[in-house]
């Protein structure tokens, strides 16, 4: 599973990486063969074969990190709701999933995107909705004389039977 800001890595274990790669490219001009390069490092071939690949198109500049280390990826949620378009200051799953859509088009459940913002810190709030213009006393005797009228009563338990046939059939 991959991890936002570097794979979830430290950036001492990032720098330690980055110097991976750099005595990897080092070994290339040298030229010394994958294996070689694979077993002094203690690494895979396959990364060893990837960072060649990479060395061969790019230099040993490609091998370089191309962001700064452990750059936050979830920024974007810092400048609010309203510097995306949205009238209001409420960020939602769907909002969110919007966003991502829009920003780095890519397309994520709403499952994932709430697992990803649990990891970063963030957790569901909901606003207390009330009403400028709500009446408290009203909705006090509301509560007091109209709903027990309208609610449905609930049903008496009378005396039952454990067994599964009536009484009455037998």
């Amino acid at each position: 599973m991959r991890y936002p800001q570097g794979g979830g890595l430290t950036p001492e274990r990032q720098a330690f990486r980055e110097r991976l790669r750099l005595a990897a490219s080092e070994r290339f001009a040298a030229g010394a063969s994958n294996a070689e390069v694979a077993k002094d490092l203690r690494v895979s071939v396959r990364s060893v074969q990837r960072w060649r690949r990479i060395w061969h198109d790019a230099g040993t500049e490609g091998l370089r990190p191309t962001e700064p280390l452990s750059r936050p990826r979830l920024q974007e949620l810092a400048k609010g709701p309203a510097a995306h378009g949205w009238p209001d200051q409420t960020w939602t799953l769907a909002r969110i999933k919007t966003l991502i859509g829009r920003r780095f088009h890519k397309s994520m459940k709403l499952s994932a995107i709430a697992q990803m913002l649990h990891r970063h810190g963030f957790s569901h709030q909901v606003p207390a909705r009330r009403a400028v213009e709500g009446n408290q006393e009203a909705v006090t005797g509301w509560v007091k004389e109209t709903w027990p009228q309208v609610k449905t009563p609930r049903r008496r338990s009378g005396a039952g039977s454990a067994s599964k046939t009536r009484q009455a059939s037998r």
